[in-house]
């Protein structure tokens, strides 16, 4: 595994993506990497839905793995968040984004996928960036659904073309996919 040093290459971003299915073990990893970073800024990239037990237990967890230094951003609102934190950052995860935006019409959706990825581009500090795949299974019945799988991997391809490092983890490893994969051409 490479040692991360955010002071590499000025022609490379300053973007570590790491991707998985549920339970995959992404965000235990971005975590992992992102503990050689002195000060840090974990956004929590999410409704904080307090009456769904399940997901208060799914935060409880990510909360005891956490340095107690890191600061703390919960917030549905990625594109403010970039805008105003310039320190090394980790987000978890990109789906958040995609769910803020659900309802909005695709041309809409476009605008705002294309600030985001603007955005992480002029970054200068190291962004972790966790992202869920969700295509690689049963197609959903709900237009939402597929609103949903559709959008994510649209954004999390554009995410992978800017990433200085990405990585899949898959049923507890990480693989790091630059090594062992070609760019799809468009």
């Amino acid at each position: 595994m490479d040692v991360i040093d955010s002071s590499s290459s000025e022609n490379l971003s300053k973007i570590i993506f790491i991707t998985g299915g549920t339970k995959s073990g992404k965000s235990e990893f971005a975590e992992h990497l992102a503990k050689k970073i002195k000060k840090l800024t974990y956004i929590a990239l999410s409704e904080k839905n307090i009456e769904d037990d399940i997901w208060q237990r799914k935060i409880k967890l990510h909360q005891k793995r956490r340095p107690k230094d890191w600061n703390l951003i919960e917030t549905t609102d990625l594109l403010s968040t970039l805008s105003q934190e310039d320190g090394s950052l980790l987000v978890d995860s990109i789906g958040g984004f995609v769910m803020e935006s659900i309802d909005r019409q695709h041309e809409e959706w476009l605008e705002k996928m294309q600030s985001l990825i603007s955005l992480l581009k002029i970054r200068k500090n190291l962004t972790f960036i966790v992202g869920e795949q969700v295509g690689w299974s049963l197609v959903s019945e709900y237009k939402i659904g597929n609103i949903y799988i559709e959008r994510i991997g649209e954004l999390q391809k554009r995410i992978t073309k800017i990433s200085k490092e990405n990585w899949l983890a898959i049923n507890g490893r990480a693989i790091k996919i630059d090594e062992i994969s070609l760019e799809i051409p468009t």
